[in-house]
Parts: structure tokens; C-alpha cells; sequence
């Protein structure tokens, strides 16, 4: 690949979806349709995710938020209850354990991978510890047969927060199939983008507590009324809230879903690029792939140590972005130096902090060209020249 930046180049965000005419032609048949609530063409994405899972049942709801939300309401956590999860990851899963009334336990990660290991979460677990919530860091798993062994060990319920891993695996166990509970995001950066979106799966007794709860806790969906019965003839059988994902977004859910191989393809072609490229920079390292393990790829981050590398994080993120116009991002600050969580850690973070300090997410998105992958290459070789 050429390495000449052509004068006036666009700016290059850091991420940007990858819509073709299928998701279009999607969209507008729904429009089309007169039925544009959940129905469906969430019935069909549930089905499509419950089949490539093998999991026993799938709820398409507003947002991987949503999801994780429910997964603690239909699992019963609550008040005075205990949720082991990570610091370094989106204030979303700590917010949906607060809102239930438990507490989230932070631990601290593997400075390879970035993930919450077995052995941490196995030293934070107390009396009051009713489950651990996972992330799979940038769209690497996390070792999901050691948590599932450790959650059955002590009793504990496993929420599996896949939202960067689509279509990782690890061992060949794909993300999403081996929880209690597992969600997907369809936010609009995501590997497979519909705006908003999320999605709830595992065990069926579960996910269908999840629905109940997830739809005003009426007995049916507006879709089986509307074919089979009065749409006034429901009962509410618990006190619910209103989650369920519109066949708009499903629509577009729906076709970026069967692209994700296609996507994770590409996302992975980017990366070794960038690995091939980056590698053996002073003070720069590229992201750790285990044996085993094929990664989703949401995220390309980099970590850059402020003591060998020329520039530190900061100064690297604008650079790039004030010479080259190229966008990068920040994944994540720990939650627990944000405000509701300030005093929580109860137990060092070190890795975490170091992380979050050094970290930067590279764009790694499929509708970049060749061209573009190239240019972030040379942006960043010649910072440290």
C-alpha cells in the first residue's frame, strides 16, 4: 500500500457504519408494511441469534442497557446483593446494578488482554455476591468455561456483557452462548450497527421473565394480539417497563447481523495491518490475541507508555487528529473514578488505571479502504520519528 497522504484529505472519523442497499431495502419494507413496533422483524433477529447461540431463547429490546437491566430484574438481584464486574468498561452495566439496588464489585484486569479474569473475580466473592458480570474487552473473550465452572462452583449467576463481541469465540465458544444471561449492543459504533438495539439471551426461563418485565409485564406482545387476539385481551402479571426493540431498528439489525462475519473479516484484516505495521514502536503496544481466541475486533487499542514512547496518549490523540484529521478514542475512564462509583474500589486498581491512562482506540471499522487503514499507519510511524 502507498504510504502518500493525498493533500486535502477528508477528515477520517473513528468509526463509521458500513449501511449498504440491503439494510435499506430492509428498512423501507418495513416502512412499507404498516407494522413498524416489535413484530416481525424482531421475532426473526431473536430467532436468528437463538440459532447461531444455540441458546434457548433471545429478547430484542431498545439497547444492550435495556438488556443488562432486565437480566438483574428477571434474575432477582437486589437489594444488599453483590455484583462482581470490571472498572475498565461502560458505565452501563454498573448504572443497571445500581438501579436494581445491588452494589457492583470492581476487580482489577489482566494487563494483556484487559479483562476480568477468573481468579479475580473468585477473590471478591463474598456472602452477599449473587453474580458476575463480564465484558469482553475490545472483543476479546474472556475465558467464559472458567467464570461458567466459578458461577456454578459458588452458585452465582453469569451475565455475559458481549457488547463488543459479536462474533468472538474463544476455543471455539462463541460469545454470547455460555451465560446465564448474555447482551448484545447494535449501538450505532458497534460491529454490527443499527443506531440503537440491543439484545438479551440464555435461559429460557430467564429471557422470559426478561420479556414479561421488558413489555409493561403484559402476557403477550402487541404482535400476537394484533393476529390472534383482542388487543385489549392482556393481563399484567408483574409491574414491567417498556424495552422491546421497534421492527424499524430490527430491520436494520436483522441484515447487519448475517454481516458479521463479513464485518469481523474486515475488522480483523485491518488490525493485523496495523499489528504488522505497529509493532516495535518505543513504547507503543499493540493489542495481545491468545491462543484460541478469534476477536471480535471492536476495538483497535493501542497502549502508549508515556515513559518510552515520544508522546504520551494525549498528545498522540491530538496530533493525529490536528495534523491528519484522523479521529481516535478513549475506551474507557474506569467507572470507578466516576461520580456515583467514587470510593467503591474497595481493593487496587492498579492495572485498570494504568490502562485507562494509556490506552487509544484506533479506527477499525469495515468501511474504511485500504487507503484510510494506510493512512493511520503513516499518521502514527511518523509521530514517533
Amino acid at each position: 500500500m502507498s504510504r502518500t497522504l493525498m493533500p486535502g484529505a477528508a477528515p477520517l472519523p473513528w468509526n463509521r457504519p458500513l449501511i449498504g442497499e440491503d439494510e435499506i431495502a430492509e428498512v423501507l419494507d418495513t416502512l412499507r408494511s404498516g407494522w413498524l413496533t416489535h413484530g416481525p422483524k424482531a421475532t426473526r433477529l431473536e430467532h436468528a441469534v437463538r440459532e447461531r447461540l444455540g441458546v434457548e431463547d433471545a429478547f430484542a429490546v431498545t439497547s444492550c442497557t435495556a438488556a443488562l437491566h432486565l437480566a438483574f430484574l428477571a434474575a432477582g438481584i437486589g437489594a444488599g446483593h453483590e455484583v462482581i464486574a470490571p472498572s475498565l468498561t461502560f458505565c452501563a452495566a454498573p448504572n443497571a446494578i445500581l438501579h436494581v439496588g445491588a452494589r457492583p464489585v470492581f476487580v482489577d484486569i489482566d494487563p494483556a488482554t484487559l479483562n476480568m479474569t477468573p481468579q479475580a473475580a473468585q477473590a471478591a466473592i463474598t456472602p452477599r455476591t449473587r453474580a458476575i458480570a463480564v465484558m469482553h474487552y475490545g472483543g476479546q473473550m474472556c475465558d467464559m468455561r472458567a467464570f461458567r465452572r466459578l458461577a456454578d462452583r459458588h452458585g452465582l449467576l453469569l451475565v455475559e456483557d458481549a457488547a463488543h463481541a459479536l462474533h468472538a469465540s474463544r476455543d471455539g465458544v462463541p460469545a454470547g452462548s455460555t451465560a446465564d444471561l448474555s447482551t448484545f449492543s447494535f449501538y450505532a459504533n458497534k460491529v454490527a450497527a443499527a443506531g440503537e438495539g440491543g439484545l438479551l439471551a440464555g435461559r429460557g426461563e430467564l429471557v422470559h421473565q426478561a420479556r414479561l418485565l421488558g413489555r409493561h409485564g403484559i402476557d403477550s406482545s402487541a404482535w400476537q394480539r394484533h393476529g390472534k387476539r383482542n388487543t385489549a385481551d392482556y393481563e399484567v402479571t408483574v409491574p414491567g417497563l417498556k424495552y422491546v426493540m421497534s421492527d424499524l431498528t430490527a430491520a436494520l439489525a436483522g441484515v447487519q447481523y448475517d454481516r458479521l462475519e463479513e464485518f469481523t473479516r474486515r475488522r480483523a484484516d485491518i488490525a493485523a495491518a496495523y499489528t504488522s505495521a505497529l509493532t516495535g514502536l518505543p513504547g507503543l503496544s499493540t493489542p495481545v490475541v491468545l491462543p484460541g481466541v478469534e476477536h471480535g475486533w471492536f476495538l483497535y487499542a493501542v497502549l502508549i507508555d508515556p515513559a518510552a514512547a515520544p508522546l504520551d496518549r494525549d498528545q498522540v490523540a491530538a496530533a493525529l487528529l490536528e495534523r491528519h484529521q484522523i479521529s481516535t478514542s478513549v475506551h474507557f475512564k474506569p467507572v470507578h473514578l466516576l461520580g456515583p462509583y467514587r470510593d467503591m474500589a474497595h481493593r487496587p486498581l492498579p492495572v485498570t488505571e494504568m490502562a485507562a491512562a494509556r490506552q487509544l482506540s484506533l479506527p477499525c471499522y469495515p468501511a474504511m479502504t485500504d487507503q484510510d487503514v494506510d493512512r493511520v499507519i503513516h499518521a502514527v510511524r511518523q509521530l514517533w520519528t
